[in-house]
């Protein structure tokens, strides 16, 4: 081989050692990445007031009978079961008047039975034509009017034995005992005030909404409660009452909600949804969604290009979240946001500087 020829080979193997590697072509994102097509959904379209929540069973309980209060067995906001005494009152007279009222059915009864027995020897002795008919009909009369003293007696028994049951109080539901009106050896009359408690067991909340919205509210008869986390509670009755405040022109609605455990307590101010007819909305699931600070958005994947696109939110339902703006149908976007930060991440590095 020429020295020349040999050089050039040398020269050309030298170089073939030391050039870099050829980097190999990047996955496409559409290929990369696990995503999802938003669509346009028909959904409710709502408006949103404020409520106030309040208790279905609601009560103050008054005196049926005079008394000294004699215990007070429960506190404010202790929880009361259905039937447990509440209140207490000192029950001698009562006592007294029943045992009266006792003492008179015995006697209007032995008088009873006394009448009977000369009504039934009369009658005899009238069937033998002894004695006069006047004589039959004053003994005919002696005994009905003893049986009307024997049904007055038992009703007076009776009544004086509501009159000890008035002297001890019970709860009509289960709930929280809100008020003691009275106190321990205090002296009450019939209907004044005791206690007042109210049941947890069944709420609603009360909405006053503008007579402009009220036709379609009343066409369509749905409305929500909506919670702080998102979550919603669907009203089992909606209540609209059928006049106007002649002031602020707006009508008073009423949810009863349904009875379970809701973290809703009386008293408390929550968001109140009622339909008003319907349109299309974009909704993503929460778990595709970025949250940084006060940034929320998703990762759009656009042909091979990854970005995330910033957007402003509506109301949440379960997993599910409206898209107001920042989406288009269409769109695809990235359903885990972390391998789609990580996507990115690579791209940055196989970019060179």
């Amino acid at each position: 081989m020429k020295p020349a020829l040999a050089l050039t080979v040398a020269v050309l193997a030298l170089a073939a050692c030391g050039k870099a590697p050829t980097p190999a072509s990047p996955t496409p994102a559409s290929t990369a990445l696990a995503s999802t097509l938003v669509q346009a959904e028909l959904l409710p379209r709502e408006r949103i007031w404020d409520g106030v929540v309040e208790a279905v069973h609601e009560a103050t309980l008054s005196a049926q009978t005079r008394g000294r209060v004699l215990e007070l067995p429960f506190d404010v906001n202790d929880y009361v079961q259905a039937g447990a005494v509440v209140v207490r009152f000192t029950d001698v007279e009562q006592q007294s008047g029943r045992r009266r009222a006792e003492a008179g059915l015995s006697a209007a009864r032995a008088t009873l039975a006394e009448a009977e027995a000369d009504h039934q020897r009369i009658t005899e002795v009238y069937a033998k034509k002894l004695v006069a008919k006047a004589q039959l009909d004053q003994t005919t009369a002696r005994r009905d009017s003893a049986k009307a003293a024997v049904a007055a007696a038992s009703a007076a028994v009776r009544e004086a034995g509501e009159q000890v049951d008035y002297t001890v109080i019970r709860a009509p539901y289960s709930g929280i005992l809100t008020a003691r009106l009275v106190k321990v050896g205090e002296t009450v009359q019939p209907g004044q005030p005791l206690v007042s408690g109210l049941s947890m067991a069944q709420l609603r909340v009360n909405v006053e909404v503008p007579q402009s919205e009220i036709s379609a509210i009343r066409a369509h008869a749905q409305a929500a409660v909506v919670l702080d986390d998102g979550r919603r509670i669907v009203a089992d009755k909606l209540v609209i009452f059928p006049f106007a405040d002649a002031q602020t022109h707006s009508f008073k609605l009423r949810l009863e909600l349904p009875e379970a455990e809701t973290g809703l307590q009386p008293g408390m101010t929550v968001k109140a949804a009622f339909k008003l007819g319907e349109q299309a909305q974009l909704r993503v699931a929460e778990s595709t969604l970025v949250r940084r600070g006060e940034l929320t958005g998703v990762y759009v994947i656009d042909a091979d290009r990854v970005v995330l696109r910033q957007l402003r939110l509506g109301h949440a339902e379960a997993d599910r979240v409206s898209v107001l703006s920042g989406l288009e149908a269409g769109e695809r976007i990235a359903n885990d946001p972390a391998a789609a930060a990580a996507y990115l991440r690579a791209g940055r590095q196989r970019s060179p500087q």
